[in-house]
């Protein structure tokens, strides 16, 4: 008898998958352990597996499609076997090329009558490619020529005037001195106002004149100039949500929505864990690094305040006796958390071969959910990118999550001396409904002992 698969759940959190690809067709033999597609989950791309033996019968989804959990993407049987029967209670698939068409005519259908007839303005839009351009304002064109033109004008008048022989100098009131320095300056006194007596003009007159054509540079209106045409069209592109996105913006919007979260920032002298590591790079066959360091540092703190590492339940809180340390890792199209579990019971070396190989699967998209899945505590570093400090959003079921800063050199005041560290900032964030601002005090002051004193992580 055929047997049906369905989407199986390959996460605590996976309410649908995706097909990223069919590894075997319609009409392929298959057995038990063959890998028949590969399946895009909010966690990672993982491996379908099959467990009938037979022939691959039907494909109820294309590659690309998605579907919940639990829904029918393929049958298995004999050859030849009618499969009617099974496909009539089958739901359709839903194929990602379906999807934009349908939410396109449902916003449509939504629009308010008056919102369809209204065409946009015609100036605004080419309705042949629906592309807005920027046109140049023809206001500042019909300014400008009046401008310059009487400008122009006042300019010719101006120099006229200045040019115009001295024809009547003898007739106007002017002392002698007056007379011989507008002479030697070539100033027309017709143009001069005389302060003594009757209006004559004197020495001072002269000393003070300004010519017309330089008073009427000072206070003509400067050329207005018309800008460059601009032509440009506004662009985008949208594409479609992944299941990891939907995840990310799903459990985060949740736990912002739902927890009250509360900061605690604490700066810590890093100076004894550069050294110490460089030390123990020189024995250890893994590099270690300060992250490597700082996730055993962690875990012990862990240890030693148990109420940190805990979880709200509703009615009741989750406190955890085992430590699973879940560390952030940034992704192509989005995060993941692979989990070091039992960390506060490992080595540095060890924790640093263990991240480096979750890493590398994580950004292959191969992490199996135990991999992912369990976290009691979880760390995110953005130290790397150079950021002093910041506030990260907690991830469930945790109570807590720790933001990791850059390591930076800063002046520090040491037995009444002025010394340079490299100083580290850390911030807590914490769910009130479990932790109290006590709890994460201590908890970040046993962290901080343990980063400025490494030896004790040992003890």
């Amino acid at each position: 008898m055929a047997e049906v698969i369905n989407m199986p759940k390959m996460s605590d959190t996976m309410t649908e998958g995706v097909i990223v690809s069919w590894l075997k067709q319609v009409g392929d033999d298959v057995k038990p352990g063959d890998i028949l597609a590969e399946v895009e989950t909010d966690k990672a791309t993982m491996e379908l597996e099959n467990f009938v033996k037979g022939t691959l019968l039907h494909i109820g989804i294309p590659a690309g499609g998605s579907v919940p959990v639990d829904a029918l993407i393929a049958i298995v049987g004999k050859k030849g076997e009618d499969i009617s029967a099974l496909l009539g209670g089958a739901k359709p698939a839903t194929s990602a090329e379906d999807k934009p068409a349908v939410e396109d005519k449902k916003e449509d259908s939504e629009k308010p009558d008056a919102e369809k007839n209204t065409a946009p303005p015609e100036k605004a839009v080419d309705k042949t490619n629906d592309k807005i351009k920027a046109e140049p304002s023809t206001d500042n064109k019909k300014d400008a020529a009046p401008v310059a033109e009487s400008t122009e004008k006042e300019t010719q008048q101006t120099t006229g005037d200045q040019t115009q022989p001295e024809e009547h100098d003898d007739r106007l009131k002017a002392s002698p001195l007056a007379k011989s320095i507008a002479k030697d300056k070539g100033i027309n006194l017709a143009q001069v106002s005389g302060s003594g007596d009757n209006g004559r003009i004197v020495k001072k007159d002269i000393e003070n004149f300004v010519p017309a054509k330089e008073m009427g540079s000072a206070k003509t209106p400067a050329k207005e100039t018309a800008l460059p045409q601009i032509v440009a069209e506004e662009s985008f592109k949208e594409v479609p949500v992944s299941q990891m996105r939907k995840a990310i913006a799903r459990r985060l919007s949740e736990s912002k929505n739902t927890a009250p979260h509360f900061y605690l920032t604490m700066s810590i002298n890093m100076d004894k864990i550069v050294a110490a590591r460089k030390q123990m790079n020189e024995y250890s066959d893994v590099k270690i690094s300060v992250n490597d360091i700082i996730i055993k540092a962690v875990a012990t703190a862990l240890r030693k305040n148990p109420n940190v590492n805990s979880s709200w339940l509703g009615d009741k809180i989750r406190y955890n006796n085992h430590i699973h340390v879940g560390v952030a890792v940034a992704i192509e199209d989005g995060l993941i958390v692979p989990v070091v579990k039992f960390a506060d019971n490992k080595s540095i070396s060890h924790i640093s071969a263990e991240v480096k190989q979750l890493a590398e699967k994580a950004k292959n998209k191969k992490l199996q959910p135990n991999e992912f899945e369990g976290n009691t505590f979880t760390i995110s570093n953005l130290g790397m990118f150079g950021i002093d400090s910041f506030t990260a959003i907690i991830n469930p079921p945790d109570a807590c999550i720790l933001a990791v800063g850059a390591s930076k050199e800063t002046v520090i005041a040491e037995n009444g001396e002025m010394k340079i560290a490299q100083v580290m900032k850390v911030t807590l964030s914490c769910d009130h409904r479990v932790v109290d601002g006590a709890m994460g005090s201590t908890f970040l002051q046993t962290l901080k002992d343990l980063l400025e004193n490494p030896v004790k992580m040992l003890v």
